[in-house]
């Protein structure tokens, strides 16, 4: 028996390993310690921050409508970037005086050489003759940042005056800037101050004072000058003439102008105030002025830790400001990050448990914990290399872990199984591990490089989604070879110092004694108030009691009765399927319920989205008011919006409960503290600057016609099955169609994972006069209205098309005989409406600017503004007025389109909306596309097609596309990869193409899971999962065929047989029989384990096995974003991996079986020798 043990091939890597094995205990070491220092230091957040390759261009071009800078600055530098390698969309956005172009490239281009090529594009535009040479100001480029978004927002309120609000932040702006990990800190809701020069028209015109002659006043006197050094005694002094105002009221007795020996003021021609700015916005929480500090972390920055220390030392200063001064956070990102992380990592913890649990009844205690240390290690091999290569702990990466919680102890339990079974036959332990390790070691480096080849297609995917997406594959690709390592490396270590084949039975004397030890060392932790340590040493204790007295006893009855009971069962049934014509009617039974599962899905289709639907953290109501409405009436609006929204709120929240959203409140005891979490945790509302919809293109200016009213909720955990998105309904329910029609409501939520486009996303091309253009995009768009498309949201255009515009036509040779240009005649203008700023007014160490303009009355009039007088010095040196009306031929009052945009060098206006809660975006899509089928027929359709315009479904709708043709090709990619890896190991291509089959059948039971159960179809998770399962499937199928070709090996050379001698049938039937009865174990165990270890987040079940240790406080729920977002995945995974189980245990061996039949009979009727090399 020994002789014939001696001839098995060994493993070079794990041999080693066993006979050095003091190094692999300081590996091991090492692995401890920088494993969980790496998870210390690895920065926190929700999803991986990616460095997006999109370059901005901002050119500003004063006096200049959409149109003239379109020709004159768009275009010529459109011509240069389209001459740049790995432009991927080109887009431009030009308003009245001011160009936008957005540069996004390739993500194979790294941000800087992106920003680097658009710099040297702009300056060969530059020097062309068709690009505007008098440009006021260089233009801008900057790349896009994610740390430009806040990371936390704190809010001050009160019955206070917005000065000593802003007073206040300021305090805290400085404070928090000193933190290393903040970038920077932007205030927001606080009017700017100005000094303001409101100059009385014919006041200034009766004494023949000009704009210029106010502007070179102030200049000249508020200034300070060096006027040189002066040598006195031998010392050099600096003379400096101090001329800044000390107070702005010094400007009443500013000189303006001195004539006949008399002097006049500024006080005689304007008023003079040092005041609020023009209002550009107004911000509120919960009714009342709030001053906001965005607060913007760096890059690489920990988020967490930031907004730790930031909370500290708002804290500290909290208490020296007043006690009725309300200071709260909104958009607190370490919440939302620190509740993922947690449940994630309790998701790991929980499927640890699971996983350890089955391998306890399968294995015994002593050889799950050989198995069950491959995940500890693997981890902390992954977070030693994933912290050395930069990467964050966000909720991908940890995704990642728990899909690989199964597949983790896959290689462990061939390895324990193989050399467990050996030992059992006799050998003893360093060479059962030796020999064991030597039979499965090229299987297990097969079957975990198949894994991984299903996911090497998953890291090259292309675009946004892929960059946010590469996270899960490549962290499982570093996870899967960290096992691989522990199983060949590790593993072989512990087996051949510390296992065992005889179960040892303590006595229950001893395990009491055991119980006690464990119960006092609890009681004395708990007593110097380690009560976490003191718990753990309970539940530890209580464990190896429960383990000696029910679980020990039950492992035993499951190992030596029920699984004997199983193989025999399974043998008896393999036995009976491979007689005569039953394998084949079970293959084909196999096929047709493949075939079947399409058919039922095409029957019966399920939800197809793109992303999984969230429910809202937060809801954003976006308010659009005509263009022109001044920003009073706006927020006027906007209070009546709310208080619509306050009326939902303050509903009830079912027909049953007079219980109220604003009153739902999850109360909860913690160290002898009441914590009481509101279900609504703010509402702010926000009119004017920066309240713009992002889906509406970029924003430019004060949007005074614009706000945004946010309401916040509290953490999932805290909501006790309250649905926000049944909240979302109810609003929209309440605002839509409630207000006047040209009112633009948007009730929106924020998007999970990557950004996404709008749903329905229209783009609409043909004309380069984009005034023609912007009337056909409103012609389909008022087609769509009228078609009361259930589900949609308001549907906009991307430019605004009814821009009120006065256009004064100037008689330009009339202008010139009297001395005048337009550029005059338009200064003059600007001046009086929109003002100057002509110099600063210092105080407290801030500059303010100091305005000149006319006041109130006579800005707001047009005779006012048409009668005013130029006033100028002639070439003969004598001072002349001009009214403004005496130049003007006509004035003409029209509406325009406010913007020109154009896309890869088309004009393009795009009709857009978003979709309702409740609606599937893919459904609502295909309506839109049969109504505009219609388009196409009626006659304005014809129309528009016969004068060459044309649309195209865009947006989400592309991506959708775009992102299924490549996940489909990536499966086609892992296929083919995985044949090749199996291929090579086999070297026939009999044994790949069963395993192969494997893999394709394994899509009945994903496709028969999602119809039978109703499960949305998430294109993006749902087709990873599947991917996924390429590479978990084909494991167990390698493993089983190339056992059962040991066997035959083995039988062979036991009967002596050449390469050309066939065994009988009945005795190659009883190998196959007993390849199938030996993988029976591992086959099962890596099944059930890998669904164990996704069954948390499948389930949605989440227990915070932290708290439980520490309070015994489980804090038990169901769903969660996690749920949300990976549920998809996981449950395709499992659906696909329970069929796929019966595949291997059945179908597989049948397939061998008939495989071989079927080509000894091909060669048998052709005459050929049939050549066995195994």
């Amino acid at each position: 028996m020994k002789k014939h043990f001696e001839q098995w091939r060994e493993f070079g890597l794990s041999s080693t390993a066993v006979n050095n094995r003091k190094t692999v205990y300081l590996i091991i070491t090492i692995l401890l310690i920088g494993g969980i220092s790496a998870y210390k230091n690895m920065p926190r957040e929700s999803f991986p921050q990616i460095q997006v390759p999109e370059i901005y261009v901002n050119i500003p071009y004063p006096g200049n409508s959409p149109e003239i800078i379109t020709d004159k600055i768009i275009k010529p530098f459109e011509k240069e970037l389209n001459k740049l390698k790995g432009v991927e969309t080109i887009s431009s956005t030009a308003i009245q005086d001011f160009g936008i172009v957005k540069i996004e490239f390739d993500f194979a281009i790294r941000p800087k050489e992106a920003k680097r090529a658009v710099e040297e594009a702009l300056s060969d535009a530059r020097s062309t003759k068709t690009f505007a040479q008098d440009l006021p100001v260089e233009p801008t480029i900057q790349e896009i940042d994610v740390n430009e978004f806040p990371i936390i927002n704190i809010n001050l309120s009160g019955e206070y005056p917005v000065d000593i609000l802003k007073e206040k932040a300021d305090l805290i702006k400085d404070k928090v800037e000193s933190i290393a990990e903040i970038n920077a800190v932007d205030i927001r809701g606080v009017q700017e101050k100005k000094v303001k020069v409101e100059i009385r028209k014919f006041d200034a015109e009766s004494k023949q004072i000009s704009f210029n002659d106010i502007e070179s006043a102030i200049q000249s006197e508020n200034t300070t000058i060096g006027a040189g050094n002066l040598k006195l005694d031998g010392i050099d002094n600096f003379i400096i003439i101090e001329g800044k105002f000390k107070d702005f009221n010094d400007l009443k007795n500013l000189v303006v102008k001195h004539e006949n020996n008399d002097n006049i003021y500024l006080r005689d021609v304007a008023n003079v105030s040092f005041t609020d700015a023009d209002t550009t916005s107004y911000a509120r929480q919960n009714n009342q002025p709030v001053v906001m500090l965005d607060v913007k972390k760096r890059a690489g920055a920990n988020i967490i830790n930031a907004i730790d220390q930031l909370k500290e030392i708002v804290e500290e200063l909290q208490k020296k400001f007043p006690k009725d001064m309300k200071l709260t956070y909104t958009n607190d990102q370490s919440i939302m990050i620190r509740s993922q992380v947690s449940n994630l990592e309790n998701s790991i913890v929980f499927g640890v448990i699971l996983v350890v649990f089955v391998l306890l009844f399968f294995l015994g205690l002593r050889n799950a914990l050989f198995v069950g240390i491959a995940i500890p290690f693997s981890m902390f091999l992954s977070f030693i290399l994933l912290d050395a290569a930069g990467v964050s702990l966000n909720i991908m990466v940890l995704f990642s872990l728990v899909l690989a919680l199964g597949m983790l102890v896959d290689n462990g339990i061939v390895v324990v199984e193989n050399v467990y079974r050996l030992m059992d036959e006799g050998l003893n332990a360093i060479e059962a591990t030796k020999k064991g390790i030597g039979e499965v070691a090229w299987p297990i480096i097969a079957s975990t490089a198949t894994t991984l080849a299903a996911f090497v297609p998953l890291a090259l995917w292309p675009g946004i989604i892929g960059e946010f997406m590469q996270y899960l594959p490549i962290t499982l690709m570093i996870v899967l070879g960290s096992s691989l390592f522990v199983a060949l490396v590790i593993t072989p270590v512990l087996l051949a110092v510390l296992m065992k084949t005889e179960n040892e039975n303590s006595s229950l004397k001893k395990v009491v004694i055991i119980l006690g030890c464990f119960v006092g060392l609890g009681l004395i932790a708990k007593v110097l108030g380690a009560n976490s340590i003191g718990n753990l040493l309970f539940i530890v204790g209580g464990l190896i009691f429960i383990n000696s007295t029910l679980l020990s006893p039950g492992t035993v009855w499951f190992q030596n009765k029920f699984l004997p009971r199983l193989e025999a069962g399974y043998q008896r049934f393999l036995k009976w399927v491979l007689y005569r014509k039953r394998p084949v009617w079970i293959i084909l039974s196999t096929f047709f319920t493949l075939f079947l599962s399409f058919i039922l899905t095409g029957v019966f289709p399920p939800k197809v989205l793109f992303f999984p639907e969230n429910q809202p953290n937060y809801i954003n109501v976006f308010i659009e008011l005509p263009v022109g409405t001044n920003i009073a009436q706006t927020n006027s609006t906007t209070l009546s919006i709310k208080k619509a929204i306050d009326k939902v709120l303050r509903s009830p929240i079912d027909d049953d409960d007079t219980l109220t959203y604003f009153e739902a409140t999850d109360v909860e005891i913690s160290e002898k503290r009441t914590i009481n979490t509101p279900f609504v945790e703010s509402i702010i509302e926000q009119v004017g600057k920066g309240t713009s919809d992002p889906n509406s293109g970029p924003s430019f200016g004060s949007t005074p016609n614009k706000s945004r009213i946010t309401v916040s909720f509290c953490e999932f955990s805290h909501r006790k099955g309250l649905n926000t998105s049944t909240v979302k309904q109810k609003i929209e329910k309440a605002l839509i169609g409630k207000f006047h029609a040209d009112i633009t409501i948007i009730v929106d939520k924020e998007q999970s994972g990557p950004p996404q486009k709008p749903p329905v996303n229209i783009e609409i091309t043909g004309s380069e006069n984009y005034g023609e253009l912007t009337k056909q995009a409103e012609l389909v768009q008022q087609f769509l209205i009228k078609k009361n498309i259930a589900g949609i949201q308001k549907l906009k255009l991307d430019v605004e098309v009814n821009k009120a515009e006065i256009q004064i036509n100037i008689n330009r040779e009339y202008a010139k005989r009297v001395g005048l240009s337009t550029g005059q005649i338009a200064q003059t203008i600007r001046t009086s409406l929109f003002g100057k700023d002509v110099s600063t007014y210092n105080v407290n160490e801030e500059d303010y600017d100091i305005n000149i303009r006319f006041n109130e009355k006579d800005r707001s009039n047009m005779s006012s503004i048409l009668e005013q007088k130029v006033m100028f010095m002639n070439n003969r040196g004598q001072k002349l007025s001009i009214p403004v009306s005496a130049v003007v031929n006509d004035i003409k009052v029209t509406n325009k389109h406010a913007a020109v945009i154009r896309k890869n060098q088309n004009n393009t206006v795009t009709v857009f909306t978003g979709v309702q809660e409740g609606y599937n975006p893919n459904e609502i899509t295909a309506l839109v596309k049969s109504l505009l089928l219609d388009f196409d027929e009626s006659d304005e359709g014809k129309n528009f097609i016969s004068n060459g315009y044309n649309y195209k479904f865009t947006g989400q709708m592309e991506d959708q596309q775009k992102e299924l043709a490549f996940l489909s090709t990536a499966l086609l990619f892992a296929v083919f990869l995985i044949l090749l890896i199996i291929v090579t190991q086999f070297n026939a291509f009999s044994s790949p193409v069963i395993i192969l089959s494997s893999v394709v059948l394994s899509l009945a039971g994903v496709f028969l899971g999602i119809v039978i159960s109703r499960n949305d179809f998430v294109i993006i998770m749902t087709m990873i999962g599947i991917i996924s399962l390429a590479g978990i499937v084909v494991n167990n199928a390698i493993v089983l065929v190339d056992y059962t070709n040991l066997i035959r090996k083995r039988k062979r050379k036991e009967l002596g047989l050449s390469v050309s001698d066939l065994i009988s049938h009945e005795d190659f039937k009883l190998s196959v029989i007993e390849g199938g009865k030996t993988r029976l174990r591992p086959v099962l165990l890596t099944a059930i384990t890998t669904i164990l270890g996704l069954f948390p987040l499948a389930s949605g079940l989440n227990i915070n096995f932290f708290t439980l240790v520490s309070e015994w406080d489980p804090q038990i729920f169901f769903g969660g974003d996690n749920v949300i977002f990976f549920k998809p995945m996981s449950l395709a995974i499992i659906y696909g991996l329970t069929f796929a189980t019966f595949l291997t245990l059945v179908v597989v061996p049948i397939m061998y079986y008939c495989l071989y039949r079927f080509k000894v009979y091909l060669f048998s009727k052709a005459g050929w020798k049939l050549k066995i090399e195994l």
